[in-house]
């Protein structure tokens, strides 16, 4: 009997995949984003999508999917958008009219009381204020008598080549749930995945271009300067072996925070993905050793998407969408615990 997946703010569909390369079924959708919703329609052609904000989409409006799953196990997916309380945003104000998205979500599981609830987001969203929407949250869940495990994990312990600190909540009506242990790194014995393992394989190409046999395996253009930059960065090597005159004004007197136009390592995890991962001039984005940030789809497989995942939009849409989604490989590692728990008859066993 598979876990049908409602997806509440399914972006471009990461959260999805890795709960159906776990064998959880993806019945629902729902996204704001045209772009992000063309990708996921694109990927699950067999799932019911809808394009609309959740604060206008009314409880109703999902019965019939609903009673359509015959008794089958229920899991909703809140993932709602993290930008209010990522430590990026320094524009970040309480008033920030997508903070409460996570309160609509929560009218959804009020009213269908769904088996099994899953929220990832960015570590912040825990720490906005004293009542939070993430706090009130978890006292609704308490009061409807959820079992509930909630902690801040790292997506490289979990199989993701990438150093990505997350905040997670399990939620089950079913009985006593725990997050599941790691399956990579020191605590597992299985060693981390790393960038080697997920992009080496794609075919060189120049900044600017798009292979011709993948269209989102395009990399983004560069002005001169920041050619000659890559050009005079080490493989695997930041701006610390750069010339004097392609210094920036702003790191000439600072030796610190180097990954800013570095080149990603070969052999560890990158570090985390932004919206703007394929940007050399945003983060550590550059390729290991090929004189160009990395494409969209090598941040797409460092994000775990499988190599036949398609997205849409334009270039920066669809590097948004990568940045943004739930890491494939976590979302199928805690698919494959519910799985477990469910199959172990709500225990956990």
């Amino acid at each position: 009997m598979p876990i049908k997946v409602f997806d509440f703010f399914s972006g471009c569909g990461g959260t999805s995949r890795g709960f159906t390369q776990a064998g959880l079924e993806s019945v629902f959708a729902l996204d704001f984003d045209n772009d992000a919703v063309e990708t996921f329609r694109a990927n699950f052609p067999e799932t019911v999508v809808e394009q609309r904000d959740i604060r206008e989409l009314h409880v109703n409006s999902i019965s019939e999917l609903i009673n359509a799953q015959c008794g089958n196990p229920i899991l909703f997916c809140g993932c709602a958008p993290c930008q209010p309380f990522t430590k990026q945003n320094t524009s970040r104000t309480d008033k920030d009219e997508r903070a409460p998205l996570l309160n609509s979500f929560s009218k959804f599981v009020e009213y269908y009381r769904p088996e099994y609830v899953f929220i990832e987001n960015v570590p912040g969203m825990q720490k906005v204020n004293a009542n939070s929407p993430f706090d009130a949250f978890c006292k609704k869940l308490d009061k409807m008598g959820y079992s509930f495990a909630t902690s801040v994990v790292a997506a490289q312990d979990y199989g993701v080549p990438q150093r990505r600190r997350r905040l997670v909540l399990l939620a089950s009506r079913v009985g006593e749930v725990e997050l599941p242990e790691p399956t990579h790194g020191p605590s597992s014995g299985s060693d981390y995945s790393t960038v080697r393992e997920w992009i080496a394989h794609f075919p060189p190409i120049d900044a600017g271009q798009q292979h011709p046999d993948d269209l989102n395996h395009r990399a983004a253009k560069l002005a001169p300067i920041n050619m000659e930059r890559i050009r005079s960065t080490p493989p695997e090597g930041d701006r610390s072996a750069w010339p004097e005159h392609l210094k920036l004004d702003c790191h000439k007197n600072y030796n610190g925070h180097v990954d800013v136009y570095g080149r990603m390592k070969w052999d560890a995890p990158a570090t985390g993905l932004t919206t703007r991962c394929i940007s050399l001039s945003n983060g550590r984005f550059g390729h290991p050793e090929q004189d160009r940030a990395i494409s969209v789809r090598e941040a797409a497989a460092i994000q775990t998407f499988p190599d036949n995942f398609v997205f849409k939009g334009s270039l920066n849409s669809q590097a948004r969408q990568v940045g943004n989604a739930v890491p494939a490989k976590l979302a199928e590692v805690f698919g494959r615990h519910l799985l477990n728990h469910w199959e172990g008859g709500g225990n956990g066993r």
